[in-house]
C-alpha cells in the first residue's frame, strides 16, 4: 500500500507569492505564483484554479489551471484535459492530454 505524501504545501484560491520559492516537499497551487519554483525530487501541482507566471522545476508537474512560463521537469510533465502551459518545457516523458492547451518548445532529454 502506498503511503500518502503528508509533507506537501498547499497554496490557497486567494493565496499571492512573488518571488522565489525553493523546498524539499511538494506543492499544490490553487492560487497564484508569480517568479520561481524549484523542488528538486518532488511534486509540483498547478490546480484547477492554480495560475502561475513562473519558472517550474520538480521531478513531476502536473497542470490542471494555467501555467505561463517554463517547466523543467526531472521526470514527468502532466497536462491534463483542463490544464494550459504557455512556455517551453524541458522533460525526460510529457504527457498531454486531449483538450489541453500548449504553447512553446518542449525538449525530451533521455537520462
Amino acid at each position: 500500500m502506498m503511503e500518502a505524501n503528508v509533507n506537501r504545501t498547499l497554496i490557497g484560491k486567494s493565496l499571492i507569492i512573488k518571488g522565489e520559492v525553493t523546498g524539499l516537499e511538494a506543492m499544490h497551487i490553487e492560487g497564484r505564483v508569480e517568479g520561481s519554483i524549484a523542488l528538486p525530487g518532488q511534486t509540483i501541482t498547478v490546480g484547477r484554479n492554480g495560475h502561475t507566471a513562473a519558472m517550474l522545476i520538480a521531478n513531476e508537474i502536473v497542470v490542471l489551471g494555467q501555467v505561463f512560463g517554463s517547466c523543467e521537469a526531472s521526470d514527468h510533465l502532466d497536462i491534463r484535459s483542463e490544464g494550459s502551459m504557455s512556455g517551453d518545457a524541458i522533460v525526460a516523458r510529457i504527457s498531454i492530454a486531449d483538450g489541453a492547451f500548449v504553447k512553446g518548445n518542449i525538449d525530451v532529454r533521455r537520462s
